[in-house]
């Protein structure tokens, strides 16, 4: 998308930065619409706490440009650029109560206007009436919400959040990760918002950049980043443990360490060295076909083997299954009706559709 193109609000324009010789990011360029939740995800030191203090302005690019509304920003100073920021530490004033630290960034404003402002955001975080509280008596999912209020207050042209729910057990986090995009979106606001966690990027963000090593590994929308990671990395960072070398045989076949298999037509080069991921959703014990065929170079039917069940561990919705072939160990979801018997040899059956290959 080039900078002149309708609907850009943020542009990143080969950012680079290092500490002590080591790039932090490296080479980074990327747009953002307005009105956008993005989220940056990635294990710690992978740069995207990085990138977000450059675009906040709490760092400075070794080389690169960011714009913001077409404008270059990088002698703005962070205060003048008018961007909201929420922490994993809460940071709220343990003197003032709730009001008063909703308010803290609106002193040029009369006092009266402050307060309704403050009211006006409490109310949207599901605080409505706790002005007078102290703010030492809240709950931690309160204090959170407290801290996001006063990010709000100001109304910031950009909200970033820098693992905002991480110091919250699982149960809040799942609720408030759910608030924070329904209270964004109420608003029109855009956000920028850093985490470790898949599952508070899928539930928050519109888009998510996975990143690695200062770098951008993926640029998915969470539903197609889940369903098509685009390199072994994402597809390991996702938590899918089902990765096969293989090679590519020509005409939608791979050889692996369990024999040849269809997996339809990709743009491989014959004989070229392959990662294959094996979805969890794959598998099943029902009877199936004993040879797979192929249709315009379309994988159908499924592919089965026999394998050695070593364990079954009940997760609720389904069984964890773990088997073992050909001295490689792949780890299933599936449903059954009870648990099946470590040590016994099962036929499993794939469907070649949810296999993908990566280069």
């Amino acid at each position: 998308m080039s900078e002149s193109e309708a609907g850009t609000f943020l542009q990143i324009i080969h950012l680079h930065k290092s500490f002590a010789g080591q790039p932090a990011v490296a080479d980074i360029s990327l747009t953002m619409p307005e009105g956008q939740i993005l989220c940056l995800l990635g294990p710690s030191g992978c740069g995207k706490t990085t990138l977000l203090r450059l675009i906040a302005g709490l760092e400075r690019p070794d080389a690169g440009r960011i714009l913001f509304e077409y404008q270059d920003i990088l002698a703005v100073p962070p205060h003048r650029r008018n961007f909201g920021l929420m922490f994993q530490e809460f940071a709220l004033f343990p003197h003032k109560n709730v009001g008063q630290n909703v308010t803290f960034g609106l002193e040029m404003q009369q006092a009266e206007a402050a307060e309704a402002k403050g009211r006006e955001m409490l109310e949207l975080v599901g605080l409505a009436g706790f002005e007078e509280r102290d703010v030492n008596s809240l709950s931690g999912g309160e204090r959170q919400r407290v801290a996001l209020a006063r990010s709000l207050a100001p109304k910031p042209r950009l909200l970033m959040l820098d693992e905002p729910l991480g110091a919250l057990d699982r149960a809040l986090r799942e609720r408030l990760m759910l608030e924070i995009r329904q209270i964004l979106k109420k608003i029109g606001l855009s956000g920028i918002y850093v985490t470790h966690d898949q599952t508070e990027a899928f539930a928050v963000a519109d888009r998510v950049i996975v990143m690695n090593r200062g770098r951008i590994e993926q640029d998915s929308p969470p539903e197609t980043l889940y369903r098509q990671p685009a390199t072994p990395f994402v597809a390991r960072f996702l938590g899918f443990s089902n990765l096969l070398d293989v090679i590519y045989l020509g005409n939608g076949q791979i050889e692996t360490p369990f024999g040849v298999w269809p997996v339809g037509a990709e743009n491989l080069a014959t004989g070229e060295p392959a990662t294959a991921l094996i979805r969890p959703e794959a598998a099943s014990f029902k009877s199936c076909q004993t040879r797979p065929v192929l249709n315009d170079g379309q994988a159908t039917g499924q592919i089965c083997f026999e394998a050695e069940l070593t364990s079954a561990v009940f997760r609720g919705r389904f069984y964890q299954v773990t088997v073992s072939a050909s001295g490689q160990s792949l780890t299933f979801e599936m449903s059954l009706p009870q648990r099946p018997q470590p040590g016994q040899n099962v036929t499993l059956c794939l469907n070649p559709a949810a296999i993908s290959l990566f280069c």
